[in-house]
């Protein structure tokens, strides 16, 4: 197998991590009857986003590369604030 071939699956790999996370998204949504964003979309998130920058880096392709390095920061970020609310939450139940 060509390296070539090798990196075309790691692209193909990175966008069906990203793409699985709507699918996440949705069957919560639709289990809760309400929009809900599970942390697995976070995680899905991070991992399509990093394997996708890590092709995009393979690529040389500036678009690709400032679009995923982006939303890694707001995916990153996002579970922060997660992890945040929860141990806030875990004090505020502690006695």
């Amino acid at each position: 197998m060509s390296e070539q071939m090798i990196w075309i699956g790691v692209g193909f790999l990175g966008q069906a991590l990203f793409s699985a996370r709507f699918i996440v998204q949705w069957l919560a949504s639709e289990r809760s009857r309400q929009s809900v964003i599970p942390l697995a979309f976070w995680w899905l998130s991070v991992a399509g986003g990093t394997t996708l920058l890590t092709y995009a880096i393979w690529r040389r392709d500036p678009v690709f590369i400032i679009g995923q390095g982006t939303g890694l920061f707001v995916y990153a970020r996002n579970l922060m604030l997660i992890r945040q609310h929860r141990r806030a939450n875990e004090g505020a139940t502690t006695p």
